[in-house]
Protein backbone atom coordinates (compact mmCIF):
# COMPACT_ATOMS: atom_id res chain seq x y z
CA UNK A 1 0.00 0.00 0.00
CA UNK A 2 1.56 3.34 -0.95
CA UNK A 3 1.43 6.15 1.76
CA UNK A 4 -0.36 9.07 -0.81
CA UNK A 5 -3.67 8.93 0.91
CA UNK A 6 -4.71 10.00 4.44
CA UNK A 7 -7.34 7.45 5.34
CA UNK A 8 -3.95 4.67 4.82
CA UNK A 9 -2.35 5.74 7.20
CA UNK A 10 -2.79 5.67 10.66
CA UNK A 11 -0.95 5.68 13.96
CA UNK A 12 0.58 2.66 15.25
CA UNK A 13 1.04 1.64 11.33
CA UNK A 14 4.86 0.00 10.58
CA UNK A 15 6.06 2.18 7.59
CA UNK A 16 8.92 3.90 5.45
CA UNK A 17 9.29 6.83 5.38
CA UNK A 18 11.69 9.41 3.26
CA UNK A 19 13.29 12.03 5.39
CA UNK A 20 13.93 15.48 4.09
CA UNK A 21 17.40 15.46 4.30
CA UNK A 22 17.17 11.75 2.09
CA UNK A 23 14.71 12.96 -0.69
CA UNK A 24 17.70 13.76 -2.74
CA UNK A 25 18.94 9.81 -2.14
CA UNK A 26 15.45 8.47 -1.57
CA UNK A 27 16.85 6.69 1.31
CA UNK A 28 13.71 5.01 3.18
CA UNK A 29 13.77 4.64 7.26
CA UNK A 30 11.50 2.48 9.19
CA UNK A 31 9.47 3.28 11.67
CA UNK A 32 5.89 3.22 13.56
CA UNK A 33 3.32 6.00 13.14
CA UNK A 34 2.82 8.17 16.00
CA UNK A 35 1.27 11.42 14.66
CA UNK A 36 -0.46 12.36 11.23
CA UNK A 37 1.12 15.90 10.08
CA UNK A 38 -0.59 16.39 6.90
CA UNK A 39 -4.33 17.56 7.08
CA UNK A 40 -5.05 16.81 3.31
CA UNK A 41 -6.95 13.97 2.24
CA UNK A 42 -4.12 12.76 -0.37
CA UNK A 43 -0.75 14.20 -1.26
CA UNK A 44 1.73 13.03 -4.61
CA UNK A 45 4.56 12.86 -2.25
CA UNK A 46 3.33 10.94 0.31
CA UNK A 47 1.58 11.78 3.57
CA UNK A 48 3.96 13.19 6.49
CA UNK A 49 4.42 11.60 9.06
CA UNK A 50 6.08 11.88 12.87
CA UNK A 51 7.24 8.34 13.83
CA UNK A 52 7.59 7.26 17.49
CA UNK A 53 11.28 7.78 16.73
CA UNK A 54 10.52 11.22 16.25
CA UNK A 55 11.34 11.62 12.88
CA UNK A 56 9.54 13.36 10.41
CA UNK A 57 9.05 12.36 6.94
CA UNK A 58 6.74 11.25 4.03
CA UNK A 59 5.14 7.54 3.81
CA UNK A 60 6.30 5.87 0.33
CA UNK A 61 5.33 2.24 2.20
CA UNK A 62 2.83 0.92 4.57
CA UNK A 63 4.46 -2.36 5.81
CA UNK A 64 1.90 -3.57 8.45
CA UNK A 65 -1.41 -3.04 9.61
CA UNK A 66 -0.15 -2.44 12.94
CA UNK A 67 -1.96 -2.97 16.19
CA UNK A 68 -5.44 -1.17 15.81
Amino acid sequence: MNGQQRVNIKPGLEVDIVLKQDQATGKLTRGIVKDLLTKSPTHPHGIKVRLTSGQVGRVKQVITGGSN
